[in-house]
């Protein structure tokens, strides 16, 4: 994870998160997921952000107990909070207890329709500390939360 400290007076920068998996986006179940790399999908939040003069720091990870440490590290250094925790938005408490921590908006991501899938993908963990959930769109849904957010921090 990026630790460059924001420019006198900028905002705090957006945590960009992503879950187990999501290394493999382009070339894990591409008629799920779509072609798009996680390199696409950093490359995107970082100019979405950059035309709110918002910074990123982003992190993707097959740990769930190394997201945990970042987010109880970034408390006090974000403004926000963009996360697509994949698996983890059905199976992890210590993820939503984590999630608290930082007391800053969360808007929760994911590239399909959780609810067009398995029953098991409709429940999230993290819906119900998100300001915002956005599923469906493919990487857009990223550019999407990243637009709230600032509306939710400026």
């Amino acid at each position: 994870m990026s630790s460059d400290s924001p420019a006198a007076g900028a905002p705090l920068p957006i945590l960009l998160l992503n879950g187990p998996n999501l290394n493999m986006l382009g070339a894990r179940q591409p008629e799920v997921y779509g072609t798009a790399t996680l390199e696409d999908v950093v490359a995107l939040v970082e100019r979405t952000a950059a035309e709110h003069g918002f910074g990123v720091q982003a992190l993707q990870t097959n740990h769930e107990g190394e997201m945990i440490d970042a987010i109880g590290a970034a408390r006090g250094a974000i403004s926000g909070i963009v996360i697509n925790p994949a698996a983890w938005t059905h199976t992890s408490v210590a993820l939503i207890d984590a999630l608290v921590l930082p007391e800053v908006p969360i808007i929760e991501v994911h590239l399909s329709n959780v609810h067009a899938r398995e029953s098991f993908r409709h429940h999230s963990y993290v819906s119900p500390i998100a300001a915002g959930v956005i599923a469906g769109f493919g990487i857009a849904g990223y550019e999407y939360a990243v637009r709230h957010l600032v509306t939710l921090v400026s």
